[in-house]
């Protein structure tokens, strides 16, 4: 299923900062790894990851660095900061607190396909 763009724009950075809250990626590592963390359901295209990302690091909430790979190909790796990380706790609870939310307003559908 495709998300709407608007839909998948405001949980977008909260994915991003989860994924990265599991160790430096770079982007087509991190695309791949939303895809597939999301079971295919979640994908960020490079009009939306890089953006995204040089959005959050001018929020100070990831770094990044430029690295070389094994192949000698010159990478961009991003991390989360620790105010990311305090972002992404607040961004977590809010989103729990939807999603018991919808939930009543779609009488306990949502629960009972978990």
């Amino acid at each position: 299923m495709k998300f709407e763009s608007q839909l998948l724009k405001g949980i977008a950075p909260t994915v991003v900062l989860e994924i990265l809250s599991r160790g430096p990626m770079y982007g087509y590592e991190l695309c791949k790894a939303i895809e597939q963390r999301s079971n295919e359901i979640l994908s960020l295209g490079k009009g939306t990851l890089y953006p995204l990302l040089y959005n959050l690091e001018a929020k100070k909430l990831v770094g990044a660095q430029w690295e070389v790979a094994e192949s000698g190909r010159k990478r961009r790796y991003y991390a989360i900061t620790s105010k990311g990380k305090t972002q992404l706790d607040g961004q977590k609870s809010q989103l729990k607190e939807l999603v018991k939310g919808l939930d009543f307003v779609f009488g306990g559908a949502l629960s009972s396909t978990r």
